[in-house]
């Protein structure tokens, strides 16, 4: 698989949402979904929508060269974000992360389409996608399961921090989610 590349940054269409990369002229948009508390409630980074420590993920997510802005499509508002990293062609993973929606999609139709979306593209390049989970964020593990995720162990994080790891294969994708 040496050689084989993969678009970190497509744009990507369903019927809520349309994914396409994420431009420095999105600050305000996503920070305005990002600065609601209760986004990041269960997440490790719970200070995460304060200006100061949004704007460090915020430029993060610029310099990932695999941020998406997630946009509504019945109202063109932002309504969230995800992102593409680590592809490893050896390997054939990739990982799908950081992905937030702003409350008003929360309930699973919005974040089981942006999902849909990216995992579809994913599979066109690799075999594997992970998802890295801080433990105690039982909403987005919740999530990663209802799309067919499967726990395969622990890892630390760039931080050092415990994270969860789930996995979900081409094969299972096709067979569960792809309908």
């Amino acid at each position: 698989m040496k050689g084989i590349a993969f678009d970190c940054q497509p744009t990507l269409t369903g019927a809520l949402l349309q994914l396409r990369p994420l431009r420095a002229d999105d600050w305000d948009a996503l920070f305005a979904v990002a600065s609601d508390p209760l986004l990041w409630a269960q997440h490790p980074d719970s200070d995460r929508y304060q200006e100061s420590v949004f704007r460090e993920f915020f430029a993060d997510a610029m310099s990932s060269a695999g941020a998406l802005v997630a946009i509504e499509r019945a109202t063109g508002e932002i309504v969230g974000s995800s992102r593409f990293h680590g592809f490893d062609a050896e390997q054939s993973v990739i990982e799908i992360g950081w992905s937030f929606l702003a409350r008003r999609c929360w309930g699973g139709r919005h974040n089981r389409e942006m999902k849909r979306l990216m995992l579809q593209h994913a599979f066109e390049t690799v075999e594997r996608v992970i998802f890295v989970i801080g433990p105690e964020n039982r909403r987005s593990r919740r999530a990663v399961e209802k799309i067919g995720g499967v726990y395969t162990g622990t890892r630390p994080d760039a931080k050092g921090r415990e994270r969860v790891v789930y996995e979900l294969t081409k094969s299972a994708f096709k067979k569960g989610f792809a309908s």
